[in-house]
């Protein structure tokens, strides 16, 4: 079993990316910015490949480190994201555990204001909260994958029309077509918090598009699930907007045609 870092990045560097990631497995490496190019290299005896392409969107990006993916399990990524010591071994052994799984969600450590999930035990996940995860906490089996057909959607997440939750329909998709998808108690890296391509503040944008997104992720519960969201975070990301305008927000995004 092999593990493959699959990341998504922006205007960067072979030898940068895998240093300041700390990659120690092999990877793919997707790179937005303004021209075709293509380079590959042996990083601490791993075969890294990077490929640069001048088409925006992590959606994109994502679902081109796919169709090149060709390792036992696809660890998607971002590049402020920094690997802990020995990630690759703590995911394949997560795996070796957990035969059953198809996907397995792992903890990346996060600024206190942006984190969504803290995963403190090995349970199985559902439809009412895939929507707490982000893509860099997946790995998933590329032969599940594959079979699945899922990939990424193009209107959701940075560079897209709609500003986030590529992730969240990724992984309800893949559920829905009977794919088994559980969390792991266990740290694989942390994230460097830097300016972000999509995140503008809790602003009407904001609220909106997750009002747009919860519609296609939950259907006809959508309104329930997003006053549940709002009141989980009211002293968070309510706290300019206050609860019933952002709930306003939102379900002008469920009403979007």
């Amino acid at each position: 079993m092999s593990v493959q870092v699959l990341a998504s990045v922006m205007n960067s560097s072979l030898q940068n990316i895998v240093d300041t990631m700390r990659i120690d497995s092999d990877a793919i490496i997707i790179n937005q910015c303004d021209c075709f190019a293509f380079e590959e290299a042996e990083y601490k005896g791993h075969r890294v490949r990077f490929f640069s392409f001048p088409d925006r969107g992590v959606g994109r990006s994502r679902n081109e480190a796919i169709l090149r993916a060709d390792r036992d399990i696809c660890l998607f990524s971002d590049e402020d994201i920094v690997y802990e010591d020995g990630y690759a071994d703590a995911v394949e052994a997560e795996f070796e555990r957990n035969p059953k799984a198809d996907m397995i969600l792992f903890n990346i450590t996060v600024d206190e204001a942006r984190r969504t999930y803290n995963i403190t035990d090995r349970r199985r996940v559902h439809w009412y909260n895939c929507g707490r995860y982000g893509a860099v906490s997946f790995a998933v089996r590329r032969e599940s994958l594959l079979k699945s057909g899922v990939t990424f959607s193009l209107l959701f997440g940075g560079g897209a029309k709609y500003s986030n939750g590529e992730d969240s329909l990724f992984l309800r998709e893949f559920m829905s077509k009977g794919y088994r998808v559980y969390t792991a108690p266990v740290t694989i890296g942390r994230e460097e918090t830097g300016e972000s391509s999509w995140f503008e503040g809790y602003n009407e944008k904001f609220f909106r598009d997750r009002g747009v997104l919860y519609k296609y992720l939950y259907g006809k519960p959508a309104a329930v699930m997003a006053i549940r969201f709002l009141l989980a975070h009211r002293d968070t990301i309510c706290r300019e907007t206050g609860v019933g305008q952002a709930f306003a927000w939102m379900r002008d995004g469920m009403r979007e045609e």
